[in-house]
């Protein structure tokens, strides 16, 4: 089986170059398969892959070893057993996992330089303030296009705390817990969910009926959970599967009633 080398890069044209350069072959002679084609991720910022060929080495010709050979008797007196021309060693090394070390970067300078590269994509004339509170790091967005930056059930605001938790964590031992808001959207709709599930449990408590609130993100369902939880006449349970689920809210005899013939 020939020898092979593998080469990564940002691209698979990047990587064929690198090869070339580094062994010494023309392209047009360098034998090559692609392994992995790589990815931009989300953008450019997490989940980005290098593309990676292997590169079949020529095997030597005969007359080049027995010349190497020759060269070697000579220089050791004749016996072929006493010289080792070093350049025909291979020794196979396994890469050595990388060590994840603690990260001295500043976590609050990592994520305002990616969050306001993120809303650049989006939206302009958006800036961002930094505080933080229990052991959490709030980053308040102020400006620009809020609503496109919120999203409808605030599903896009949601998507961009996910991804700049990921790239503030990424060489971190420890998680750093993040929390993004638009012009204050958070405490608004954390108010308006708690007055919601109130007049629900009310109604539900009076009809002895569930009430069902349909596709909430986890930290909706979150708010509705911990705003009735010391309500002893009501229960809630999500239903449902995916990101978006049910929230019902159930009279705590419902299920007796429901048994009795």
């Amino acid at each position: 089986m020939s020898p092979s080398l593998e080469f990564e890069e940002k691209n698979v044209e990047m990587a064929v170059k690198k090869a070339c350069e580094e062994l010494n072959i023309p392209k047009e002679k360098l034998k090559h398969d692609v392994i992995s084609y790589g990815s931009t991720g989300i953008f450019g910022l997490v989940g980005t892959k290098k593309a990676r060929i292997r590169v079949t080495l020529p095997k030597p010709s005969p007359a080049a070893s027995v010349h190497k050979e020759s060269d070697s008797e000579k220089n050791s007196g004749g016996s072929p057993h006493q010289a080792i021309d070093d350049t025909d060693l291979q020794i196979d090394v396994a890469p050595e996992k990388p060590e994840i070390l603690p990260s001295d970067d500043d976590p609050e300078d990592i994520g305002r330089d990616a969050l306001q590269r993120i809303i650049d994509l989006i939206t302009t004339d958006a800036t961002i303030s930094i505080e933080e509170r229990s052991n959490r790091i709030f980053f308040n967005v102020k400006g620009g296009n809020s609503a496109i930056l919120i999203g409808k059930r605030g599903q896009t605001l949601e998507a961009i705390q996910y991804i700049l938790e990921k790239i503030v964590n990424k060489k971190r031992q420890e998680r750093i817990r993040i929390q993004v808001d638009v012009e204050g959207y958070l405490e608004k709709r954390r108010v308006s969910l708690e007055g919601l599930a109130t007049r629900l449990a009310e109604k539900v408590k009076r009809t002895g009926k569930p009430a069902t609130i349909g596709q909430m993100n986890s930290h909706d369902r979150r708010i509705v959970h911990i705003a009735l939880k010391n309500d002893s006449q009501v229960r809630t349970q999500s239903m449902g599967e995916g990101v978006l689920r049910k929230l019902v809210i159930f009279p705590k005899k419902y299920s007796q009633r429901k048994k009795r013939p």
